[in-house]
């Protein structure tokens, strides 16, 4: 029986989820990398090879659900190397924001610091903590200080989140804007690499 792999980023794994429960993709196999690699993005590549040498003879189909992620061009030399498809655009920002609206918010405004519920919900470990901003406050302005806002990229509407984003950006001492995004281009790029194998297509 054909199966497919889905292999991505942590932090995208509750949508990749609800995404294959959803379509009833019951020939998908999900797994994820930790999602700490947001803040260490040239060991991507790494990581996804180390897992594809175990399982890719497992699968027909391999999909890599991240999108750059400025690994450059490391994720695309392992996508090529195991006959996968990765997701579209540089980052999850450009698939959740769509890439037009994310041009257009790129270019209003160049000093944009993007979160998604994900990195609402863990704002405080991957930003504060993993980078040791509370420890090292002197640094915090060499890392920020060249944003003027936060945009938050909404999967979901949820009022804690909401709250969560607006704390984020309080902490960061910038205004905040908040875009209903849904899932973007997530679901219709999963569903174009995987449907038809999923079906038993």
């Amino acid at each position: 029986m054909s199966r497919v792999l889905i292999i991505g980023c942590g932090a995208l794994a509750a949508e990749i989820t609800a995404l294959k429960k959803a379509n009833n993709w019951s020939r998908v196999d999900v797994q994820c990398l930790d999602a700490a690699l947001h803040n260490r993005p040239e060991r991507i590549a790494g990581e996804l090879e180390r897992v594809l040498l175990t399982l890719h003879n497992d699968y027909e189909k391999i999909v890599i659900a991240y999108a750059d992620c400025g690994s450059g061009g490391g994720i695309d030399r392992v996508a090529e190397r195991f006959g996968a498809q990765r997701l579209p655009g540089a980052h999850c920002y450009e698939f959740f924001a769509t890439s037009d609206v994310f041009k257009v918010l790129a270019e209003s405004e160049p000093g944009t610091f993007y979160l998604t519920d994900f990195l609402v919900r863990h704002f405080n470990r991957l930003v504060i903590d993993d980078m040791k901003l509370d420890q090292h406050p002197e640094i915090e302005a060499m890392l920020f200080g060249h944003y003027r806002k936060v945009v938050y990229l909404a999967q979901t509407v949820d009022a804690k989140l909401r709250d969560a984003a607006r704390l984020a950006a309080i902490r960061l001492g910038l205004p905040l804007e908040i875009i209903d995004t849904g899932y973007g281009l997530l679901g219709e790029s999963l569903e174009a690499q995987v449907i038809t194998v999923s079906q038993g297509g």
